[in-house]
């Protein structure tokens, strides 16, 4: 019998396979991103390396609008469900275990379940009944629906970083007599910042990319950057959306390497 442990990365072809995933994956991506700096407005032929597309992209009222709309409500959604997430994360792991702890988890996590269209028709129905009541047609719906959405994405870093926290030091602060909110704000926020600062760089990437249900809940003239790119390719795809998919792919990309980093100097504490 051999010593040697079971691993996916022996068997037969995984080489091929993996290497076949991954160029399925990037070739799309890495085609997109290279006809950017395409000069045609032709996806079918390449004119030449050119900027004209990026420069009117940034020149582009409505792609100005859009963007500086996406950007408010991802930062009002990583806000909002990043204080909601780390709340439900204490509620959940600084006690010991009750009756119904693991419903409590299942429902916090509901949005990572269901898929997304569910969760988009849901808030539809529920928004509409609220907008005919108040008459408001605001960006507040949008902000909520993000929230509510991106909770379990800063949920799981912060509930992550809190178990892998040593509980002495908070145990101490006790035994001095510091009070409950004393030892959080000095000794357990600290700690689990990192985790609370991972999960709200999640919950913006995931608002700012977010298209089914900003799509349904969105009123008039609320389209955000997604939104506006997806109405752009009903009518026309040109170099210009190409230009602005890179530019949203490039900060997608920071954000996710930044949480990458942080969540490793965790794993390191």
């Amino acid at each position: 019998m051999s010593d040697r442990a079971f691993q996916v990365s022996r068997l037969p072809g995984f080489a091929t396979i993996a290497i076949g995933v991954f160029l399925a994956l990037y070739i799309p991506i890495f085609t997109l991103a290279a006809y950017s700096f395409n000069t045609n407005i032709s996806m079918s032929s390449w004119g030449g390396f050119s900027l004209d597309w990026y420069v009117k992209a940034w020149n582009n009222d409505q792609v100005k609008d859009a963007t500086l709309r996406s950007l408010i409500i991802a930062l009002w959604a990583a806000v909002i469900s990043t204080a909601v997430a780390t709340l439900a994360a204490l509620g959940t792991t600084r006690r010991k275990a009750f009756k119904g702890q693991t419903f409590i988890y299942v429902i916090i996590n509901q949005p990572l379940m269901v898929p997304e269209i569910v969760t988009a028709v849901a808030l539809l129905i529920f928004f509409a009944q609220i907008k005919v009541i108040t008459g408001y047609q605001g960006l507040g719906y949008l902000i909520l629906a993000h929230s509510a959405f991106c909770v379990p994405f800063a949920y799981l870093p912060i509930r992550a970083r809190l178990e892998g926290m040593d509980l002495s030091l908070e145990t101490a602060a006790a035994d001095l007599y510091a009070t409950p909110w004393r030892t959080f704000r000095h000794v357990t926020l600290p700690l689990l910042l990192p985790g609370v600062i991972a999960g709200a760089m999640l919950a913006f990437v995931i608002s700012l990319d977010d298209v089914v249900i900003t799509e349904f809940v969105k009123s008039g003239g609320q389209d955000t950057l997604p939104t506006y790119m997806l109405g752009q390719l009903r009518r026309q795809m040109t170099p210009e959306i190409n230009a602005i998919s890179t530019a949203l792919l490039v900060l997608t990309i920071a954000l996710l390497t930044a949480f990458f980093l942080i969540n490793r100097q965790n794993d390191k504490n």
